[in-house]
């Protein structure tokens, strides 16, 4: 373990110079070109066996150790998102209206300078490495199905990831077993009145006192409908009714956000927002469509991997805590591999505390301290050649028993 991390801490600034160079030159979520290349290159410059296009646009590359064992996956996503980067720094995104706010090109560089050092250590792993480089985790459906649908997991025995987070501090390592990350889905309703002049309310249905009522009724479905041992999130995003100052609106749409955990809090709002807007349009003399879009699955951690994980991390350099976390409400399409094989997602604190503001992930001024890189690199290389020596042992105890 301590050749991996002397090794680590030599390519370090290569790690940081990745990162730099992707967040220049960011690609949306099913727009990726140039990282994808720029991905397989490096890894076919290793040595390594590299399917591209894999469920579209994903990247996998493997690395087949000296010694037969196990197979571990770890897991990168490459893709931004569509902000203006706000940030008054050196390698701003060249591209206009794009930029890496998330993280994902430093999930991107850690996995590469992972990749190279375990390269060097080839003959002395005990199994197999799978590097999955995913695109489009930002926009649903995500990229993790397609590629999974396309072999990415094919022979693999566990997966790891983690996430580098804006708002814990570096050398903080979250880990948390089942749900860790919730379940995202969208929501649509067009509410039909009948409008006409400002003048005259009393001849119209007005699309917006119903829709606000409608809003204000849905605020009570986390506090009234689901049990208060149980989390959830019912948030409406967007209110569309464009109108001159003096015409009473026909029409409002209003797209929404619920978050959960369990499938059956799940389940039960998806059907509890159109029982509020219905009973809202009824009585009102409305009319309504109402759509509900599922997106990510919960991403649920296994229990022994994730216990394994927290308990390798104790010993990495540069980590400073190890700990149990809450779950968030943010989505992940990690979950998707979790539904597949076992494994682990956590989080990697990137936070610089002695930075006067932490800005959260998607903020047009969101930064990360690259300190961060190398834990996470150190974290996922350890767990990965753990786990790899403990397949091999449990191997070899079962070939004298018999």
């Amino acid at each position: 373990m301590e050749k991996l991390f002397a090794k680590l801490e030599e390519h370090y600034e290569e790690m940081v110079e990745i990162r730099r160079h992707l967040h220049q030159n960011p690609e949306l979520s099913f727009e990726e070109v140039e990282t994808p290349k720029f991905i397989a290159a490096y890894h076919e410059k290793l040595g390594h066996e590299v399917r591209t296009g894999v469920g579209g646009r994903g990247v996998v590359a493997k690395l087949k150790g000296g010694k037969p064992g196990k197979t571990v996956a770890l897991r990168a996503d490459f893709d931004a998102l569509p902000i203006q980067e706000a940030n008054d720094i050196p390698y701003k995104s060249k591209v206009d209206g794009v930029m890496h706010a998330c993280g994902h090109d430093g999930h991107t560089a850690t996995l590469l300078g992972l990749a190279k050092v375990l390269n060097s250590m080839q003959d002395e792993l005990e199994g197999t490495i799978v590097f999955i480089h995913q695109h489009a985790e930002e926009m649903q459906p995500g990229g993790a199905i397609s590629m999974i649908e396309d072999g990415c997991l094919e022979g693999v025995d566990v997966i790891f990831g983690t996430h580098l987070w804006a708002t814990s501090p570096v050398g903080e390592i979250g880990y948390r077993s089942g749900p860790i990350m919730a379940a995202a889905d969208r929501f649509q309703v067009t509410i039909q009145g009948k409008g006409g002049h400002g003048a005259q309310p009393h001849r119209t249905k007005d699309a917006v006192v119903i829709g606000a009522q409608a809003v204000t009724n849905l605020q009570q479905l986390v506090s009234r409908r689901v049990d208060p041992l149980e989390s959830a999130v019912v948030s409406v995003g967007a209110f569309e009714a464009i109108n001159a100052f003096n015409v009473i609106a026909d029409t409002v749409k209003l797209t929404g956000t619920v978050r959960t955990f369990k499938e059956d809090v799940r389940e039960l709002l998806e059907k509890e927002i159109e029982r509020v807007v219905k009973g809202t349009c009824i009585a009102s003399d409305a009319d309504y469509t109402y759509n509900f879009y599922r997106g990510y699955p919960a991403t649920e951690n296994h229990l022994e991997e994730t216990e394994f994980v927290a308990q390798v991390a104790q010993g990495v350099p540069g980590v400073t805590e190890v700990k149990e976390v809450a779950p968030e409400m943010g989505g992940e399409d990690f979950a998707y591999y979790l539904q597949h094989v076992k494994g682990t997602f956590f989080f990697t604190g990137a936070q610089n505390v002695d930075w006067d503001v932490t800005y959260p992930h998607h903020h047009p001024k969101f930064k990360i301290d690259e300190r961060a890189l190398l834990i996470a690199a150190n974290t996922l290389g350890a767990a990965a050649l753990a786990y790899l020596k403990q397949g091999s042992a449990q191997q070899s105890q079962t070939v004298k028993v018999k």
